[in-house]
């Protein structure tokens, strides 16, 4: 569905026309550049939802984090929180679709206006929003939540709002951000998606230690149930939330009981849902998911194993090289390492094939970088020649690439040619640089499987005398150990959406990268790529965000600044067959807030049928 022609005449003129005298009108929903929202105002409730979903029974699932929580709130940078309190507990002022790339329709915030040059956002509060306790929620909690983030939340809050002037209380329902400029994009679309905190609970709480195990009070469709400490949480439904007939929460959020699940390993996690005593794995292991599951229920149908969301952004992940280690610092030595990482043979002996290289940091969108540079990216680029490869002018980059044989002799030579130029020679069994340093280094994990991927490159590394030693510690070690910097290479991901903004300065930014908080996990200081960072923040249409963010893969890809590993063809998914699905499914989410029970116990593929045929009759059971 979209917008009737008169409002999105009037919105593009209201958006694109800065002093002109035209006043933005509220607004239902937000995009990123004024183009109109899928839905229109009169929208009764998202395409991805069943909105005669039957409500109650239960969901259990593990958590997306390795290791047990520390404590509840998922807003600080202390240890681990519970990610999923966000939008569960607490209600943002807007909901972001899953269907769209990034727009964002009222929720807390009834309407929403930008103003026409762009420099503030009203938020209109929707009377009826109420806090778990029958508080209204008011533009002061708005206010209070927005300084409490930026003053003892994440460092990712400072960074993403740095932008932000202040906040001004217009009334007891409206709020007014201003921005100190219009350059930022995303920033009001951000800032929509705020939780809205309750002042008169957290005042008297340790908000900055993340509130302990206590159960806060929220505003959203759950309640915070039982809390076993660091291992499980399970929320409770609240049959009477304020926002359950909106057309943004129809049909969804229909379990009775939502419980999260918390492992140390994932390994163990793997076997506890095959044991089933829980329902649903979001699995990160490729090894994992291709074999880990095989069993009787997978083939009868008891257990179902998919890739859902295929057109989603797939998050970026590969082994990241510590910059500030002196061996990693020239550019040749980490292009050499990053050759000798078998990526064919690893997919096709452990991974059944299911594997797509990684060959952008923005994969399986339309921000890679997959074609030479046109004329106006080139504009960008030459400004930076020097200071960046000269590749990004003239070549589209390509991971190395083998036969998928398992004999590499010819990488194992070019790499030893790039060695030699930066500055490392063979003595004895090992290479060595001129201070007879050897080329050794460590690579920290702190879950199992890692082991298959990384001693066949061990391997191979040892065969031109390069030392990888591999060590595994347990969760709170590494978590410590990553917030200060302390390891040679890891593996890590990073979060991909379609409309990029402030986050990537958090991930790649000179500013974060010694920030114990902040996840620029290469330690990358780069004024180039900071300058592509900031111009992509502040472009005007998406066709200039698209052009940063080609020039921004391009910089990254050819300075080797990791070894880029794969994705799936979708979110690898495992869960026992006793849920409905609606019949069309979020593009760019698996969406289980969208799923409902349909059994208390595993269907095969064939009772499963059955059950919706039964229930697709008149009078047949909801």
């Amino acid at each position: 569905m979209r917008l009737a022609f008169p409002t999105v005449l009037f919105t593009a003129m209201a958006l694109l026309i800065g002093g002109a005298g035209v006043n933005a009108a509220p607004q239902h929903a937000l995009t990123v550049y004024g183009e109109p929202a899928k839905y229109p105002s009169s929208f009764s409730h998202f395409a991805y939802t069943n909105p005669l979903a039957p409500k109650g029974g239960t969901l259990r699932r593990s958590a997306i984090e390795i290791g047990h929580f520390d404590h509840i709130l998922p807003y600080i940078d202390k240890g681990i929180g519970v990610s999923q309190i966000d939008g569960m507990l607490y209600s943002p002022l807007a909901q972001r679709s899953m269907d769209e790339p990034y727009t964002v329709y009222g929720l807390v915030a009834q309407q929403m206006e930008r103003s026409d040059d762009g420099l503030s956002l009203r938020f209109y509060l929707n009377p009826k929003a109420r806090f778990a306790d029958g508080t209204p929620i008011t533009a002061a909690d708005v206010r209070y939540t927005f300084d409490l983030l930026m003053t003892q939340g994440s460092l990712r809050y400072r960074t993403q709002f740095a932008d932000v002037k202040g906040v001004e209380i217009e009334s007891p329902l409206t709020v007014r951000f201003d921005f100190k400029n219009n350059e930022n994009r995303t920033l009001p679309l951000d800032i929509a998606t705020l939780p809205v905190l309750p002042e008169h609970w957290w005042k008297t709480r340790d908000f900055a230690g993340g509130g302990g195990y206590e159960p806060p009070l929220g505003s959203g469709p759950y309640r915070v149930g039982k809390v076993d400490s660091g291992r499980s949480i399970t929320f409770e439904r609240n049959p009477g939330w304020w926002g359950k007939d909106l057309p943004v929460s129809r049909g969804l959020y229909n379990f009775d009981h939502f419980s999260i699940e918390y492992f140390g390993d994932t390994d163990v996690a793997r076997q506890v849902l095959r044991g089933g005593a829980y329902d649903y794995n979001r699995e990160f292991s490729a090894t994992g998911y291709s074999i880990g599951y095989d069993s009787p229920a997978l083939r009868d149908g008891r257990l179902q194993k998919a890739h859902l969301a295929t057109q989603a952004p797939q998050p970026s992940q590969g082994f990241v090289f510590n910059l500030q280690n002196p061996m990693f610092q020239d550019r040749r030595t980490r292009q050499a390492l990053a050759m000798l990482w078998d990526f064919e043979w690893s997919n096709r002996q452990m991974m059944r094939n299911l594997y797509i290289r990684q060959q952008s940091f923005f994969s399986n969108t339309e921000l890679a970088a997959r074609l030479l540079p046109d004329a106006a990216e080139l504009a960008i680029l030459q400004p930076l020649r020097g200071q960046i490869p000269d590749e990004v002018f003239s070549q589209v980059f390509e991971a190395p690439k083998t036969d998928g044989s398992g004999v590499i002799r010819d990488k194992q030579l070019q790499a030893l040619d790039l060695l030699e130029q930066a500055g490392w020679k063979p003595e004895g069994d090992q290479l060595v640089n001129a201070e007879g340093k050897p080329l050794s280094f460590t690579f920290l994990v702190s879950q199992n499987g890692m082991d298959r991927l990384l001693l066949p490159y061990k391997r191979t590394l040892k065969q031109i005398g390069i030392d990888l030693n591999i060590r595994r510690i347990d969760a709170s070690q590494y978590v410590n150990r990553l917030m200060s910097r302390d390891y040679d290479m890891i593996v890590t991901g990073y979060p991909v959406t379609t409309s990029p903004g402030g986050e990537l300065l958090n991930y790649f930014g000179s500013a974060s990268a010694n920030d114990p908080g902040a996840n620029n996990y290469m330690v990358l200081k780069n004024p180039a790529v900071d300058t592509l960072i900031n111009g992509l923040i502040r472009a005007s249409t998406q066709t200039d965000m698209l052009r940063y963010a080609h020039a921004l893969d391009r910089v990254l890809q050819w300075n080797y600044y990791w070894i880029p590993n794969y994705y799936p063809p979708g979110t690898s998914t495992v869960w026992w067959n006793r849920f409905g699905m609606p019949n069309e499914q979020a593009s760019n989410d698996e969406a289980i807030e969208s799923w409902w029970e349909m059994s208390t116990t595993p269907l095969t593929n064939q009772q499963m049928t059955a059950e919706r045929i039964s229930r697709s009759k008149p009078g047949g059971p909801h």
